[in-house]
């Protein structure tokens, strides 16, 4: 039996967003299967770690589907999260100098391992058990910047995944066969301190563009602490009765 009939998995749990996400939701009782490629320092018996680079998308189907699907399935989960949050910005810079394969790692990080994640909790979740997927999203998914590409449009792919995944849940080829309890939040925390935004503002204006900007939002303050947003991603994950499908940025209602 498991420790808690909920259960989240959340992506990118060693730090930021992510680790303030999993902390919070073993301090209100979940059990959480954390996934980064560094162990997090959690020390709660409800917390289990996954150690793994998301771009290995051959090693997350196979970790998965081995050890993870049956703690989702379990007959006692009333209620099953999921957290996509593990996200890289890829190549900073202009897009003449692209690399294929860094490109094909920010998607299969980005995109690709959401997406799956997405179905596999779909798969797996027992009938009688609420779902809630929470995606985070970015302003850059509907706003470019000059030398984001690879960010900005994996970030509006995983975006335009999130809307359509939640037509799927309410499609007839799923009824019976998946929960009827899904909801699904595509959710833009805001500029957040992470080391994200670290990574951002230290690179050259002459090599990155958008580099002054990223700058301009540390000098001003402008930065929140990533217990901000998970706050309102764990309301959402313990929510009864949300729509389908629904995007919000940090602060909305």
């Amino acid at each position: 039996m498991p420790k808690s009939d909920r259960l989240a998995i959340v992506t990118g749990a060693s730090s930021g967003i992510g680790h303030a996400v999993a902390s919070l939701l073993l301090d209100r009782g979940w059990d959480v299967v954390g996934l980064s490629r560094r162990e997090p320092d959690f020390h709660d018996g409800g917390y289990r770690h996954v150690q793994l680079d998301l771009s290995d998308v051959g090693g997350l189907v196979n970790e998965f589907e081995k050890n993870v699907a049956g703690l989702v399935a379990d007959e006692d989960r009333a209620r099953i999260g999921l957290v996509n949050n593990a996200a890289v910005t890829g190549r900073l810079g202009t897009i003449e100098g692209t690399d294929a394969e860094e490109a094909l790692r920010t998607y299969a990080i980005n995109v690709v391992a959401p997406i799956w994640l997405m179905g596999f909790v779909a798969r797996h979740a027992r009938l009688g058990s609420a779902l809630r997927i929470v995606n985070v999203s970015s302003g850059a998914a509907k706003n470019p910047n000059p030398g984001m590409t690879e960010y900005t449009s994996s970030k509006a792919a995983l975006r335009m995944a999130t809307l359509n995944a939640a037509t799927d849940f309410g499609s007839e080829p799923l009824k019976g066969h998946m929960t009827p309890d899904v909801a699904v939040l595509s959710y833009e925390p805001g500029t957040v301190d992470t080391g994200m935004q670290v990574d951002a503002r230290s690179v050259s204006a002459d090599v990155f563009p958008s580099a002054p900007m990223f700058q301009r939002f540390h000098q001003e303050g402008m930065l929140v602490p990533p217990e901000r947003p998970a706050g309102e991603m764990v309301a959402f994950l313990e929510s009864e009765d949300p729509p389908r499908m629904e995007e919000r940025r940090l602060g909305e209602d």
